[in-house]
Protein backbone atom coordinates (compact mmCIF):
# COMPACT_ATOMS: atom_id res chain seq x y z
CA UNK A 1 0.00 0.00 0.00
CA UNK A 2 1.16 3.52 -0.81
CA UNK A 3 0.00 6.45 1.35
CA UNK A 4 0.62 10.08 0.41
CA UNK A 5 -0.17 12.88 2.83
CA UNK A 6 -0.29 16.49 1.66
CA UNK A 7 -0.02 19.09 4.41
CA UNK A 8 1.32 22.51 5.33
CA UNK A 9 2.87 20.95 8.46
CA UNK A 10 4.97 17.94 7.38
CA UNK A 11 6.52 17.55 10.85
CA UNK A 12 3.08 16.77 12.24
CA UNK A 13 3.25 13.35 10.60
CA UNK A 14 6.55 12.35 12.25
CA UNK A 15 4.84 10.09 14.85
CA UNK A 16 3.94 7.71 12.03
CA UNK A 17 7.59 6.65 11.98
CA UNK A 18 7.04 5.08 15.42
CA UNK A 19 5.45 1.88 16.68
CA UNK A 20 3.69 -0.58 14.36
CA UNK A 21 3.11 1.93 11.55
CA UNK A 22 6.84 2.64 11.46
CA UNK A 23 7.58 -1.08 11.48
CA UNK A 24 5.12 -1.63 8.60
CA UNK A 25 7.01 1.05 6.65
CA UNK A 26 10.37 -0.53 7.48
CA UNK A 27 9.06 -3.96 6.45
CA UNK A 28 7.88 -2.66 3.08
CA UNK A 29 4.20 -3.32 3.78
CA UNK A 30 3.41 0.39 3.51
CA UNK A 31 5.08 3.27 1.68
CA UNK A 32 4.45 6.66 3.29
CA UNK A 33 5.31 9.97 1.64
CA UNK A 34 4.57 13.36 3.18
CA UNK A 35 4.40 16.32 0.77
CA UNK A 36 4.55 20.00 1.76
CA UNK A 37 1.70 21.87 0.07
CA UNK A 38 3.70 25.12 0.17
CA UNK A 39 6.17 23.63 -2.32
CA UNK A 40 3.47 24.21 -4.97
CA UNK A 41 2.88 27.90 -4.37
CA UNK A 42 4.10 30.58 -6.77
CA UNK A 43 4.78 33.60 -4.58
CA UNK A 44 7.52 34.49 -2.11
CA UNK A 45 5.10 34.24 0.82
CA UNK A 46 4.16 30.68 -0.19
CA UNK A 47 0.47 31.57 0.10
CA UNK A 48 -2.02 28.71 0.36
CA UNK A 49 -5.21 30.57 1.36
CA UNK A 50 -7.37 33.61 0.62
CA UNK A 51 -10.62 35.23 1.79
CA UNK A 52 -13.88 33.41 0.98
CA UNK A 53 -16.14 34.54 -1.83
CA UNK A 54 -19.44 35.73 -0.42
CA UNK A 55 -17.80 37.04 2.72
CA UNK A 56 -17.64 35.48 6.15
CA UNK A 57 -14.95 34.74 8.71
CA UNK A 58 -11.81 32.73 8.17
CA UNK A 59 -9.77 31.83 5.12
CA UNK A 60 -10.22 29.23 2.39
CA UNK A 61 -7.36 27.16 0.95
CA UNK A 62 -6.58 27.88 -2.70
CA UNK A 63 -7.39 25.17 -5.25
CA UNK A 64 -4.28 25.69 -7.42
CA UNK A 65 -1.57 24.58 -4.97
CA UNK A 66 -3.70 21.57 -4.14
CA UNK A 67 -4.23 20.75 -7.80
CA UNK A 68 -0.49 20.83 -8.44
CA UNK A 69 0.25 18.77 -5.34
CA UNK A 70 -2.22 16.08 -6.41
CA UNK A 71 -0.65 16.00 -9.86
CA UNK A 72 2.72 15.58 -8.18
CA UNK A 73 1.70 12.49 -6.19
CA UNK A 74 0.35 10.93 -9.38
CA UNK A 75 3.50 11.60 -11.41
CA UNK A 76 4.61 9.30 -12.78
CA UNK A 77 1.19 7.65 -12.89
CA UNK A 78 1.28 4.49 -10.83
CA UNK A 79 0.08 1.11 -11.99
CA UNK A 80 0.08 -0.39 -8.53
CA UNK A 81 -1.48 -3.82 -8.12
CA UNK A 82 -4.28 -4.08 -5.58
CA UNK A 83 -3.35 -5.87 -2.32
CA UNK A 84 -4.48 -9.25 -3.69
CA UNK A 85 -1.98 -8.88 -6.55
CA UNK A 86 -4.49 -8.23 -9.34
CA UNK A 87 -4.00 -5.57 -12.01
CA UNK A 88 -5.15 -2.98 -12.84
CA UNK A 89 -5.76 -1.23 -9.54
CA UNK A 90 -8.57 1.16 -8.71
CA UNK A 91 -8.16 4.89 -8.90
CA UNK A 92 -6.21 6.26 -5.95
CA UNK A 93 -8.50 7.14 -3.05
CA UNK A 94 -8.38 10.82 -2.07
CA UNK A 95 -9.41 11.29 1.57
CA UNK A 96 -10.23 14.81 2.71
CA UNK A 97 -10.59 15.09 6.49
CA UNK A 98 -13.39 17.50 7.40
CA UNK A 99 -15.99 17.75 10.18
CA UNK A 100 -18.56 17.95 7.38
CA UNK A 101 -17.61 14.48 6.08
CA UNK A 102 -19.01 11.03 6.75
CA UNK A 103 -18.00 9.59 10.14
CA UNK A 104 -14.91 7.40 10.17
CA UNK A 105 -15.73 3.81 11.15
CA UNK A 106 -13.94 0.50 11.51
CA UNK A 107 -15.66 -0.77 8.36
CA UNK A 108 -14.31 2.23 6.43
CA UNK A 109 -10.80 1.54 7.74
CA UNK A 110 -11.13 -2.06 6.57
CA UNK A 111 -12.43 -0.92 3.17
CA UNK A 112 -9.62 1.61 2.72
CA UNK A 113 -7.01 -0.99 3.67
CA UNK A 114 -7.85 -2.88 0.48
CA UNK A 115 -6.82 0.08 -1.67
CA UNK A 116 -3.38 0.25 -3.26
CA UNK A 117 -2.97 4.03 -3.02
CA UNK A 118 -4.40 6.46 -0.48
CA UNK A 119 -3.88 10.23 -0.64
CA UNK A 120 -4.88 12.32 2.38
CA UNK A 121 -5.36 16.06 1.87
CA UNK A 122 -4.94 17.86 5.20
CA UNK A 123 -6.90 21.06 4.89
CA UNK A 124 -6.91 23.94 7.37
CA UNK A 125 -8.80 27.17 8.08
CA UNK A 126 -12.32 26.98 6.60
CA UNK A 127 -11.36 24.12 4.29
CA UNK A 128 -10.31 23.72 0.65
CA UNK A 129 -11.97 25.39 -2.34
CA UNK A 130 -14.72 22.93 -3.30
CA UNK A 131 -13.61 22.98 -6.94
CA UNK A 132 -10.56 20.96 -5.92
CA UNK A 133 -12.76 17.99 -4.96
CA UNK A 134 -14.83 18.36 -8.14
CA UNK A 135 -11.74 18.47 -10.33
CA UNK A 136 -10.01 15.59 -8.53
CA UNK A 137 -12.92 13.25 -9.28
CA UNK A 138 -11.50 12.63 -12.75
CA UNK A 139 -8.45 10.78 -11.40
CA UNK A 140 -9.37 9.94 -7.79
CA UNK A 141 -12.16 8.35 -5.88
CA UNK A 142 -12.88 11.20 -3.48
CA UNK A 143 -14.26 10.81 0.04
CA UNK A 144 -14.70 13.45 2.73
CA UNK A 145 -14.40 11.86 6.18
CA UNK A 146 -14.82 13.10 9.73
CA UNK A 147 -12.93 12.09 12.85
CA UNK A 148 -15.96 13.02 14.94
CA UNK A 149 -18.51 15.71 15.70
CA UNK A 150 -15.97 18.31 16.75
CA UNK A 151 -13.60 20.76 15.11
CA UNK A 152 -9.78 20.88 15.32
CA UNK A 153 -7.24 23.20 13.71
CA UNK A 154 -6.47 21.02 10.68
CA UNK A 155 -6.67 17.65 9.01
CA UNK A 156 -3.34 16.36 10.27
CA UNK A 157 -4.69 14.94 13.53
CA UNK A 158 -7.37 13.09 11.55
CA UNK A 159 -4.77 11.86 9.07
CA UNK A 160 -2.77 10.31 11.93
CA UNK A 161 -5.85 8.50 13.20
CA UNK A 162 -7.01 7.39 9.74
CA UNK A 163 -3.58 6.01 8.83
CA UNK A 164 -3.25 4.05 12.09
CA UNK A 165 -6.75 2.60 11.65
CA UNK A 166 -6.05 1.59 8.05
CA UNK A 167 -2.49 0.29 8.43
CA UNK A 168 -3.40 -2.07 11.28
CA UNK A 169 -5.86 -3.73 8.87
CA UNK A 170 -3.14 -4.36 6.26
CA UNK A 171 -2.22 -8.08 6.22
CA UNK A 172 1.05 -8.73 8.02
CA UNK A 173 1.03 -5.63 10.20
CA UNK A 174 -0.68 -7.20 13.24
CA UNK A 175 0.95 -10.43 14.33
CA UNK A 176 -2.10 -11.87 16.11
CA UNK A 177 -4.95 -11.47 13.62
CA UNK A 178 -7.46 -12.65 16.24
CA UNK A 179 -7.06 -9.29 17.96
CA UNK A 180 -8.61 -7.65 14.88
CA UNK A 181 -11.66 -9.89 15.23
CA UNK A 182 -12.23 -9.38 18.95
CA UNK A 183 -11.60 -5.64 19.28
CA UNK A 184 -14.17 -2.90 19.68
CA UNK A 185 -16.36 -2.16 16.63
CA UNK A 186 -15.23 -5.26 14.73
CA UNK A 187 -18.65 -6.85 15.27
CA UNK A 188 -20.63 -3.68 15.87
CA UNK A 189 -20.08 -3.80 19.64
CA UNK A 190 -17.58 -2.43 22.13
CA UNK A 191 -14.97 -4.84 23.44
CA UNK A 192 -15.36 -6.28 26.95
CA UNK A 193 -13.14 -4.93 29.72
CA UNK A 194 -9.69 -6.55 29.91
CA UNK A 195 -7.44 -7.64 32.79
CA UNK A 196 -3.90 -8.93 33.36
CA UNK A 197 -1.61 -9.98 36.25
CA UNK A 198 -1.77 -9.89 39.24
CA UNK A 199 -5.16 -11.48 40.06
CA UNK A 200 -5.53 -9.08 43.03
CA UNK A 201 -4.55 -5.41 42.81
CA UNK A 202 -5.29 -2.84 45.51
CA UNK A 203 -8.19 -4.91 46.79
CA UNK A 204 -9.71 -5.37 43.33
CA UNK A 205 -9.99 -8.87 41.85
CA UNK A 206 -10.02 -10.17 38.31
CA UNK A 207 -13.41 -11.80 37.54
CA UNK A 208 -13.23 -15.47 38.54
CA UNK A 209 -14.34 -16.72 35.14
CA UNK A 210 -11.19 -15.31 33.51
CA UNK A 211 -9.05 -17.44 35.84
CA UNK A 212 -11.12 -20.59 35.34
CA UNK A 213 -9.45 -21.93 32.21
CA UNK A 214 -12.94 -22.65 30.81
CA UNK A 215 -12.62 -21.09 27.36
CA UNK A 216 -16.27 -21.52 26.51
CA UNK A 217 -17.35 -19.76 29.71
CA UNK A 218 -14.78 -17.02 29.14
CA UNK A 219 -16.04 -16.41 25.60
CA UNK A 220 -19.61 -16.20 26.88
CA UNK A 221 -18.62 -13.80 29.68
CA UNK A 222 -16.82 -11.55 27.21
CA UNK A 223 -19.81 -11.52 24.89
CA UNK A 224 -22.15 -10.66 27.78
CA UNK A 225 -19.85 -7.87 28.98
CA UNK A 226 -19.51 -6.56 25.45
CA UNK A 227 -23.29 -6.29 25.17
CA UNK A 228 -23.58 -4.62 28.57
CA UNK A 229 -20.78 -2.15 27.91
CA UNK A 230 -22.18 -1.22 24.51
CA UNK A 231 -25.70 -0.78 25.88
CA UNK A 232 -24.46 1.52 28.62
CA UNK A 233 -21.90 3.55 26.66
CA UNK A 234 -23.04 3.40 23.01
CA UNK A 235 -26.75 2.56 22.90
CA UNK A 236 -26.80 3.81 19.31
CA UNK A 237 -24.85 0.67 18.36
CA UNK A 238 -27.42 -1.59 20.03
CA UNK A 239 -30.15 0.05 17.96
CA UNK A 240 -28.36 -1.11 14.80
CA UNK A 241 -27.53 -4.61 16.09
CA UNK A 242 -29.29 -7.25 13.97
CA UNK A 243 -31.44 -9.64 16.03
CA UNK A 244 -30.67 -12.50 13.65
CA UNK A 245 -27.00 -12.18 14.62
CA UNK A 246 -27.86 -12.68 18.31
CA UNK A 247 -28.22 -16.02 20.07
CA UNK A 248 -30.64 -16.79 22.90
CA UNK A 249 -28.23 -15.64 25.60
CA UNK A 250 -27.59 -12.35 23.76
CA UNK A 251 -31.32 -11.68 23.70
CA UNK A 252 -31.58 -12.54 27.39
CA UNK A 253 -28.79 -10.10 28.33
CA UNK A 254 -30.27 -7.35 26.19
CA UNK A 255 -33.72 -7.94 27.68
CA UNK A 256 -32.22 -7.54 31.17
CA UNK A 257 -30.83 -4.21 29.99
CA UNK A 258 -34.20 -3.10 28.64
CA UNK A 259 -33.78 -3.82 24.92
CA UNK A 260 -36.23 -5.68 22.69
CA UNK A 261 -35.69 -6.91 19.10
CA UNK A 262 -37.61 -5.10 16.38
CA UNK A 263 -37.44 -5.28 12.60
CA UNK A 264 -33.86 -4.47 11.59
CA UNK A 265 -32.51 -3.78 15.08
CA UNK A 266 -33.40 -3.23 18.74
CA UNK A 267 -35.42 -0.68 20.67
CA UNK A 268 -35.31 0.27 24.30
CA UNK A 269 -38.30 -1.27 26.03
CA UNK A 270 -37.47 -0.09 29.55
CA UNK A 271 -34.86 2.11 31.26
CA UNK A 272 -31.41 0.62 30.77
CA UNK A 273 -29.87 -1.11 33.80
CA UNK A 274 -26.33 -0.10 34.70
CA UNK A 275 -23.59 -2.64 35.34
Amino acid sequence: MRIDVITTFPEYLKPLELSLVGRAIDDGLVTLTVTDLRDFTGDRHRTVDDTPYGGGPGMVMLAEPWGQALEHVLAPELTLPSPDGTVPSQKPLLIVPTPAGQPMTQSLAREWSSRAHLVIACGRYEGIDQRLMESAGDRFDVVEASLGDFVVFGGEVAALAFIEAVVREVPGVIGNVESLVEESHSAGLLEAHTYTKPPQWRGLAVPDVLLSGNHQAIARWRRDESLRRTANVRPDLIVKLLPENCDARDLEVLAELGWSPVHGGFSRSAPAVAD
